[in-house]
């Protein structure tokens, strides 16, 4: 089983936690862990590049002359794409990038990533981590005691003294992983974050919440 050791705000070592080994030293899948990556950065593509075809630019409803007699070539309309102002031929429409992974897909991912980072010693788990207000300093004070920078940061719930002043930080992003009374999940853990940044900062109650879910 898994050991780490537990930190207070301080960086001083305040005692030693167990990991699960079914999620914190599971077999290392680097392809779905790609696809996981892969996944998250297509979803977030917008594909908005657009242009109008033919029956989609406005105007054009009268023929500009007679089928015959005129010597010119037979025309319907002046917004065909031969003409100025007319439509694009195979116009471009937006595109959804977005694919899917199912759950189980999914999970073995961020395990794999999870374990990563437990191997690689860039694991570290907060006894708590709590503001009573928001200050920017106080959090760059904490990374500091823990002799981090690029830092993800993960919470067992929703805190905004914390997430506010760790916002301003460009190395450091928050997320979090509750568990509500009807035992419903809400996350904001992913496993391309996981690998973005350095180091993953974890409190003791969002590692027993992960381990809840993914046990």
């Amino acid at each position: 089983m898994a050991n780490v050791s537990v930190y207070n705000m301080e960086g001083s070592e305040v005692g030693k936690m167990d990991l699960n080994d079914s999620i914190f030293a599971a077999p290392i899948n680097e392809h779905l862990v790609h696809r996981a990556v892969v996944l998250q950065l297509a979803n977030k593509r917008q594909g908005n590049q657009s242009a109008k075809t033919r029956s989609e630019v406005r105007g054009g409803g009268k023929k500009p002359w007679r089928q015959k007699g005129t010597g010119h070539a037979r025309q319907g309309s002046t917004r065909a794409p031969q003409w100025k102002g007319g439509g694009v031929v195979f116009a471009p429409k937006p595109r959804d990038y977005s694919f899917k992974m199912n759950k189980k897909e999914k999970e073995a991912a961020l395990k794999s990533a999870l374990t990563s980072r437990v191997n690689e010693n860039k694991f570290l788990v907060l006894e708590d981590l709590s503001f009573d207000e928001i200050k920017t300093k106080k959090m760059v004070a904490v990374l500091n005691a823990l002799k981090v920078n690029k830092a993800l940061v993960v919470l067992a719930g929703k805190d905004l003294n914390v997430e506010a002043s760790a916002r301003n930080l460009p190395g450091v992003r928050t997320s979090f992983i509750t568990i509500d009374e009807a035992g419903n999940v809400s996350s904001t853990l992913s496993v391309y974050d996981i690998l973005k940044y350095d180091t993953m900062v974890i409190t003791k109650a969002a590692v027993a919440n992960i381990e809840e879910v993914y046990r």
